[in-house]
């Protein structure tokens, strides 16, 4: 399941209050910022990292809809004390249109159908990153990876394995690093060595991870460390 990363936008200061305490009740949400003013929004965009945005319509200086414009592969849900904005939210692809008050049940039915539009959208537009290789700068499909070692002569370097047999060295990265610039929730560190494509996976245990690399070859088990465990079953079974 993709976490929610969100940005709130709403000019009513108590309102946004209300409607930051509803998200601390959230599981798996995490809210990055919260505006009061758009234009402020604005002037950050470019520095923030998220994929969800809760926008309030009727704000000065910029409406939610000319806003939502300007954030495209967010997932928007918009929000209003007026009805008739409904149509034209919708006309923007907006995966919600929440009335308010904010309800906490209707937020957090509304944030589901956010990780479900972003999972679709990772699904169908392959995400590429651009790394530094052993073969100089490289963009790759992240869709075609299946795992990622730590390099044997350097460990600075990540060797990236790909589903039809191939590797490419990714020079000075850490796997933090890399993880940030993969989509979220498609990629797990096992151990302290190794990061699997989930889509990979065949078969697991409490201990070890199995992937495919190709279809003509056999799999290649990994160690599941105790300390990586928990994250692992739970991105693998949501």
């Amino acid at each position: 399941m993709i976490m929610i990363k969100c940005v709130l936008l709403d000019d009513e200061f108590p309102m946004l209050s209300y409607l930051q305490a509803l998200c601390r009740d959230l599981e798996e949400i995490e809210v990055i910022k919260s505006y009061n003013n758009p234009l402020k929004f604005l002037d950050d965009l470019d520095k923030l990292t998220f994929n969800t945005c809760v926008l309030d319509i009727n704000m000065p200086g910029i409406n939610g809809l000319e806003l939502a414009k300007k954030l495209e592969g967010k997932a928007i849900i918009f929000s209003t004390a007026y009805k008739e904005y409904a149509a034209e939210a919708f006309d923007l692809d907006a995966v919600d249109y929440l009335r308010k008050p904010y309800q906490l049940e209707r937020l957090e039915k509304a944030f589901g159908k956010a990780q479900a539009w972003l999972s679709t959208r990772n699904q169908l537009n392959p995400v590429y990153v651009e790394l530094n290789t052993n073969l100089g700068k490289s963009r790759i499909n992240t869709s075609d990876i299946t795992y990622i070692v730590v390099a044997e002569n350097d460990r600075r370097d990540k060797k990236i394995w790909f589903k039809d047999g191939q590797s490419l060295l990714a020079k000075n990265i850490s796997f933090d690093d890399m993880l940030e610039r993969f989509p979220e929730g498609q990629f797990c560190k096992i151990n302290r060595k190794t990061v699997v494509a989930l889509q990979a996976v065949n078969y697991y245990t409490t201990q070890w991870v199995s992937c495919e690399i190709d279809s003509g070859k056999n799999p290649i088990q990994f160690k599941l460390s105790e300390q990586y465990r928990e994250h692992f079953m739970w991105l693998l079974l949501n």
